[in-house]
């Protein structure tokens, strides 16, 4: 369980993205102002900073100068302002992720556990099997049926999100957030040349799967071999 702080004047939003983040287990607070979030953020310690730009009492890009003085809590922004001069105003000012609205739950969710992660705040097992393939995340390893898989940090990384959610279908857009940490949601290629430079290795095709299952239309999952 982590301790977020989310920061968001919508309060559609604010409960949408609350009752997510708190359906996983978080410990969740909400402001609806700069101010409040600050105060929040200096008494309570958080673990994540979600927040929007256009809030009414103070910019986002001010907040995150304040948020940065005191603090390097990951800190994610949600904010409807996607032209390229503010993306890279945000991050330049201290943001570690950037979402645009209007965004979808599970891929918040996703780049949330991500930065977590980075941070090292989420329980995650140091080490994953699934069958014959054992993945050693401190090593940053994977090794199938007892040889070394020569993987690419990225090939990693892919399987590695998609091992810690064995069995279960994993979107295309999850992984572009999760892996590739993409601002713009990036391109369904990109994945899919990962996914069969990965298959390869694995020692099987789409057409014959072992480990990496497609669901056409929806997503992929790793699995147990048949």
């Amino acid at each position: 369980m982590a301790r977020i702080i989310l920061i968001e004047d919508d309060i559609e939003i604010r409960r949408l993205v609350a009752d997510a983040l708190a359906a996983e287990g978080h410990d969740v607070e909400t402001a609806a102002t700069a101010m409040t979030g600050l105060e929040l953020g200096i008494r309570n310690t958080p673990d994540l900073v979600i927040m929007d730009l256009g809030l009414p009492d103070l910019d986002g890009n001010e907040l995150l100068r304040m948020i940065r003085a005191i603090s390097s809590v990951p800190v994610m922004v949600i904010t409807a302002r996607g032209a390229d001069e503010a993306v890279v105003r945000t991050l330049d000012a201290g943001a570690d992720d950037y979402l645009i609205k209007p965004f979808s739950v599970a891929q918040l969710l996703a780049r949330s556990r991500a930065l977590l992660r980075r941070g090292g705040l989420a329980e995650e097992a140091s080490r994953i099997t699934v069958g014959g393939l054992v993945i050693d995340i401190s090593a940053r390893e994977a090794t199938l049926d007892g040889t070394t898989l020569d993987l690419s940090p990225k090939e990693f990384d892919l399987l590695r999100s998609l091992a810690e959610r064995q069995g279960e279908v994993v979107s295309k857009r999850e992984l572009l957030a999760e892996v590739w940490r993409e601002p713009y949601g990036g391109s369904d290629r990109t994945v899919d040349v990962h996914l069969s430079w990965l298959r390869k290795k694995l020692g099987e095709t789409a057409a014959e799967p072992r480990y990496l299952k497609t669901i056409h239309g929806v997503g992929v999952k790793l699995v147990l071999p048949d």
